[in-house]
């Protein structure tokens, strides 16, 4: 096997891309396809039991025309993305804005993309801060969030 041993010599899960491997430009991606059982945990962990996310009949009625998952839920899909694609080198999430573009459903399939705008070098975390822009799609192309994030990442030992 290739890649860094943790401090007990186990490969991690995840082995995150370094600071100094990424390039301002980069791009990564990757897609999940929402559930039924996504929208029931997400009215339970965020606490919401809103009618538009836990009432078919209230969500039919409603502009959204049926129920529709959390923000939050949206938000917390591209943030994942960014945990595992740096993996084990990520020190921190430092910030994420999320703006809000369409309703998600269970059913849709989304595709998350960011890209790297900008690098900040720390030598103090042997690493830097990686600045991202990000969009969030579904299977029929449309723009359902659009997001900025910094992270901090490092080189590893």
């Amino acid at each position: 096997m290739e890649g860094s041993r943790d401090n007990l010599g186990y490969y991690p899960v995840f082995p995150g891309r370094k600071y100094r491997d990424i390039k301002i430009g980069d791009v990564f991606y990757d897609s999940v396809t929402v559930t039924e059982a996504h929208l029931v945990m997400s009215c339970g962990l965020f606490k919401d039991f809103n009618p538009l996310h836990s009432n078919q009949t209230f969500g039919e009625g409603s502009n959204f025309k049926g129920r529709i998952m959390h923000g939050p839920f949206t938000a917390g899909v591209m943030a994942g993305l960014i945990g595992n694609f740096f993996g084990d080198a990520i020190i921190a999430s430092l910030e994420q804005k999320v703006v809000f573009k369409a309703p998600v459903r269970p059913g849709d399939t989304l595709t998350t993309r960011w890209k790297v705008l900008n690098k900040e070098d720390k030598e103090k975390f042997n690493g830097g801060i990686v600045h991202l822009e990000g969009e969030c799609r579904n299977q029929d192309g449309i723009t359902v969030a659009l997001g900025e994030a910094k992270a901090l990442v490092g080189n590893g030992t």
